[in-house]
């Protein structure tokens, strides 16, 4: 199986839970565009100050990813049962 990472954005400030919450509808928008077949994206709000945004793909496609989207950091992600 092969791997998939979260490449994630993060967001600070009074704003952190709207940006996260815009920012995952343009990542949506994004995926179709570019008809990619994995589909998983989110937004968490960590606290009253800080929130993220997210994209998982595959491992094999996560340079282009980076490269166009320029995410703050990215993590092997893991589907917790």
């Amino acid at each position: 199986m092969n791997r998939q990472i979260k490449l994630i954005w993060d967001f600070r400030g009074q704003a952190a839970a709207k940006t996260a919450e815009h920012h995952e509808i343009h990542l949506k928008e994004f995926l179709d565009k570019e008809n990619y077949t994995l589909k998983i994206t989110g937004f968490e709000i960590l606290s009253e100050m800080y929130a993220v945004a997210y994209l998982v793909v595959e491992e094999a496609d996560m340079i282009v990813f980076r490269d166009a989207l320029r995410p703050h950091r990215g993590e092997v992600f893991i589907v917790e049962s």
